[in-house]
């Protein structure tokens, strides 16, 4: 019975849909975007400084390299099969301390990012990860959300389009049911139960004292059971001029989501106590959609005025000089993006 009612949870949810559901009834839009630029790959050009313009098959540590590195976490590269000892050694030189996150170098969804808690953990995941791997600094900042900016390479100073506040997947004790029946009490954390269940095992019998906080999960990552929270209406002046200065700094960066943890909402507006955890470009979705108050019109609406900025950033770019991806590379590409998601799926 419980697996009927969170398959009706899914279906009536459209924020579970498959991205196939979702997106398959806007293509036709897309085929016209592609008709005027006479490319299916337009979105290339967007970010001329990041690999695909940051639509797929992008290096997250290339993304990294070019933002200012106090705005990021400490971040180190490493190939799979690297020995323990020299991943231990570039760790302490680096001052990266446990609890540490581990993520793959191009990933998606979520899949493969876990938290390391000492060198036993660590171990265990150098044995299962498969692709090009980052170590990085853990931010402890409490809140997180994704900022959504672009900037017409023609004008001098950029916008927000969207802002998704994530709260973390996290439980709240009631002095009698264990994590795991709390867990099931909420549809979205019920839906992640199978893999808590193999990241904490017997942990999840403990019984929790009342009002005692256990997060789970500690990235916003959608598809590990945090819930999107449409913030856009916490748009301010002074955010945005933050934002665009931080971006700025960017070389050729015009369109994508920055995702942020920070301290506290004022010192974000001021450009204090924050830390960039990713920057995503082309492929970013405006992931305030994923609200639940929101219906699938909503987010089809929102989806299509941010595939416009799209068109126009990277058709601007196309005529200054920037290429779009040929056919050939285009279906690399995706071809590429297959195997990779073979590879995080068997992790």
């Amino acid at each position: 019975m419980k697996k009927v009612k969170l398959y009706l949870h899914k279906l009536t949810h459209w924020e579970y849909w498959s991205f196939g559901a979702v997106y398959f009834p806007l293509l036709f839009i897309w085929v016209y975007y592609a008709i005027r630029a006479r490319s299916l790959f337009f979105f290339n050009a967007s970010n001329p400084s990041i690999k695909n313009g940051g639509f797929l098959m992008e290096s997250k540590k290339e993304i990294y390299d070019i933002i200012p590195q106090a705005l990021y976490p400490k971040t180190l590269l490493f190939a799979p099969k690297t020995p323990i000892s020299t991943i231990i050694t570039a760790i302490e030189n680096k001052e990266i301390a446990y609890p540490l996150i581990a993520k793959p170098d191009i990933g998606m969804q979520g899949m493969a990012v876990e938290k390391i808690d000492n060198e036993k953990e660590l171990t265990t995941y150098l044995q299962r990860i498969k692709v090009d791997f980052l170590i990085q600094e853990l931010i402890t900042y409490p809140e997180e959300v994704g900022v959504f900016y672009y900037r017409f390479p023609n004008e001098k100073h950029g916008r927000i389009s969207g802002i998704v506040y994530k709260e973390l997947l996290a439980v709240v004790g009631n002095g009698q049911d264990n994590i795991k029946q709390l867990l099931e009490k909420n549809p979205r954390f019920h839906l992640q139960l199978a893999v808590l269940e193999n990241r904490y095992g017997e942990d999840l019998k403990h019984v929790l004292a009342k009002n005692e906080i256990r997060t789970l999960v500690p990235y916003g990552n959608h598809a590990r059971g945090a819930k999107f929270i449409d913030a856009t209406d916490w748009t301010s002046e002074k955010l945005t001029a933050t934002i665009d200065e931080i971006c700025q700094q960017i070389p050729d960066f015009y369109y994508g989501r920055l995702d942020i943890k920070y301290n506290s909402w004022e010192e974000l507006q001021a450009g204090k106590a924050f830390s960039i955890i990713e920057l995503n470009g082309a492929g970013s979705e405006p992931t305030h959609i994923y609200d639940p108050k929101h219906s699938i019109f909503w987010a089809w609406r929102e989806i299509l005025k941010h595939w416009r900025l799209l068109f126009k950033i990277s058709t601007y770019n196309y005529k200054q000089g920037h290429p779009y991806l040929s056919f050939s590379e285009g279906i690399k590409m995706f071809q590429e993006n297959k195997m990779l998601v073979r590879k995080l799926k068997s992790f």
